[in-house]
């Protein structure tokens, strides 16, 4: 090992020094210096890079790259220091791979399948798409390669993770990071705007950052609500309470909707479900009581906003432009998919359409769809599995709240792009990761069904658990070589 780092640290260094004599501004000359000091320090150690990315995720600024061009109306091209963090990641990933041949590439997971259909049926749709004329290269390309850096996270943390520590570190860096950005959405609240993430250019998107911080709170609530460390839950809670601010001065009705079947579900897989249920029912209920002004007012907003041109009227009931707008697009989406039904107007063909169902139908047609709806099932399967399986409460919490948050964060996608948003889906991506791993990261119970379940399935970290389970000896996951050798199967054959 040590000769393959050497030679990539001096290729390293090779390319700082081209690049600081080439660069023209010290900006530059920084940031080149920056980014291959990156590759570098995660050639050598994988999880340091992984906790800079964590951290880049809501902590990076955007900048405007261009516009678009043909029938994507409304869409705009941007970067974000993640993007450049996540390349060079992922080429320090690809090149320590390449040189440790054990490691693997892209290990077997049950998303294996789904991520490599819909990437698939979103490649095909583009190209068909640019054929047409309906698709501008550079926008598609940088759209299609977006959703592409969601799932290179996801292999990332599948293949590096190797212990129980390090996945509450990792979880522990996911919070922290929410922590930092909710204290700046409340330092936001006195201005009187709608609280968005930071960095995220001239208007901010309040939408995406009240999904992202309903994920994130469930996830926590769920690790509250089954660990049995007490120091731990109220830290947690503490945590919970300071995403609440921020979350309600988003006014986001996306985000306050998705939040009551997040709830519902959570309460449902509590041990004290109905006490809990009814709880969370008695506080939706008196809710008008106790919510900020601001909120309440958002709500009615959705159906006493003045008349204006292009609202919708059911009935007596007028809706606001923005709900009416969304339900439009529906309808035209509905109208218009059928002139391309199977591989749709291609990633970026269509006009923008704020909400991911029909925004999914309209580009990627039938076919799109078809593999979208798959892979939200399979992540949901996978979830539910580990959360089945889970014995250590941390864990079991972790995969429940998970699961509450994702249940939201589909809702949410009603009126969101939320699956392509990549606020919200670059740490979804990660915790769907660090769940696609649990059993190669958490001790199992030494039960015979256990040791059945694991006898004969072939992967090297089953096969060995199989020998202590039946010797009866304490079980733990593998480390070193042997641990990468076998995370692949583990996770293929677990499920």
């Amino acid at each position: 090992m040590r000769q393959p780092v050497f030679v990539i640290g001096a290729a390293a260094i090779a390319l700082l020094s081209g690049a600081l004599a080439a660069s023209s501004t010290p900006a530059h000359m920084l940031l080149a210096a920056g980014l291959l000091l990156l590759f570098t320090a995660s050639f050598i150690n994988t999880e340091w890079g992984l906790y800079i990315l964590i951290f880049s995720m809501l902590l990076s600024p955007e900048i405007t790259v261009g516009g678009t061009a043909g029938s994507s109306l409304g869409r705009g091209v941007s970067l974000r220091l993640e993007d450049l963090i996540l390349v060079v990641i992922g080429l320090s990933w690809f090149a320590r791979n390449a040189v440790v041949k054990e490691l693997g590439l892209f290990l077997k997971t049950p998303l294996n399948l789904p991520i490599f259909l819909y990437m698939l049926s979103c490649v095909l749709s583009t190209g068909f798409g640019l054929m047409a004329g309906r698709v501008e290269f550079k926008t598609g390309a940088l759209y299609v390669l977006k959703y592409f850096e969601y799932f290179v996270i996801f292999f990332m943390m599948v293949n590096h993770a190797r212990s129980s520590g390090q996945v509450k570190r990792f979880v522990f860096c996911l919070f922290l990071t929410a922590f930092i950005v909710a204290v700046i959405g409340m330092l936001q609240i006195p201005g009187g705007e709608r609280v968005s993430a930071p960095f995220e250019g001239g208007g901010g998107e309040p939408n995406t950052f009240g999904g992202y911080l309903l994920f994130i709170g469930m996830t926590a609530a769920g690790i509250a609500v089954k660990t049995r460390d007490i120091r731990t839950r109220h830290l947690l809670l503490l945590f919970i309470l300071c995403l609440v601010p921020p979350f309600f001065f988003t006014q986001s009705r996306s985000s306050y909707l998705a939040f009551i079947p997040a709830g519902l579900f959570l309460a449902l897989m509590a041990e004290r479900r109905f006490v809990i249920v009814g709880m969370v029912c008695i506080g939706l209920m008196a809710s008008p009581l106790f919510l900020p002004d601001i909120v309440k007012q958002r709500i009615r907003y959705t159906f006493n906003q003045p008349e204006e041109p292009g609202q919708i009227i059911i009935g007596d009931v007028r809706l606001d432009t923005s709900t009416s707008a969304r339900l439009q697009s529906w309808k035209e989406v509905m109208r218009d998919f059928t002139r391309h039904p199977i591989f749709g107007h291609g990633v970026t063909g269509y006009a923008f359409v704020d909400a991911q169902f029909p925004r999914v139908l309209a580009e990627t047609g039938l076919l799109g769809m078809a593999a979208f709806l798959y892979l939200l099932a399979a992540i949901f399967k996978l979830a539910w599995r580990r959360f089945k399986e889970a014995q250590e409460p941390y864990y079991r919490g972790l995969v429940m709240g998970f699961l509450a948050g994702f249940v939201g964060l589909i809702v949410h996608s009603i009126g969101v792009n939320t699956f392509v948003i990549v606020r919200i889906m670059e740490p979804f991506w990660f915790f769907v990761g660090i769940i696609a791993v649990l059993p190669m990261v958490q001790p199992e119970a030494p039960a015979a069904e256990s040791a059945a379940a694991l006898c004969g399935r072939s992967p090297l970290w089953a096969e060995e658990r199989c020998r202590l389970l039946k010797s009866g000896s304490k079980t733990r996951p593998l480390s070193g070589s042997a641990a990468a050798r076998g995370n692949g199967d583990a996770v293929d054959h677990t499920v």
